[in-house]
């Protein structure tokens, strides 16, 4: 049984920055990959960015540049730096983990960026 736990969402002006955490526990592999994608109110969950066993990234457009994912094995835990917010990265974010061909998904985590 494979659970997430994320963290770290909050309220934050436009221009600053949030951390957001993910907890993994249960047999995970360092090789799954994870990932990360947001949902805004009354629109479909997208992704944001991904990460790897090792440890190549990808990210939205609109991100890049801002965001930047890592994680740490050794830990289980997926992170979410998010440096130049914007409102429109309002929304619940949630991560992702792929194991053994089924994906896994945390509970979520509410950033709001005001204007």
């Amino acid at each position: 049984q494979v659970q997430l736990v994320e963290s770290g969402g909050g309220l934050v002006q436009a221009g600053g920055s949030l951390r957001l955490s993910c907890a993994a526990s249960g047999s995970i592999s360092s090789s799954d990959a994870m990932g990360w994608y947001r949902q805004a109110p009354g629109k479909q969950r997208v992704w944001v960015a991904s990460i790897t066993g090792s440890s190549n990234t990808n990210y939205r457009d609109s991100v890049k540049g801002r965001f930047t994912i890592s994680r740490d094995n050794a830990k289980k835990t997926l992170y979410l730096q998010m440096n130049s917010l914007k409102p429109e990265d309002t929304a619940v974010y949630y991560c992702k983990i792929s194991h053994f061909w089924t994906d896994y998904w945390g509970q979520g985590t509410q950033v709001t960026v005001s204007s």
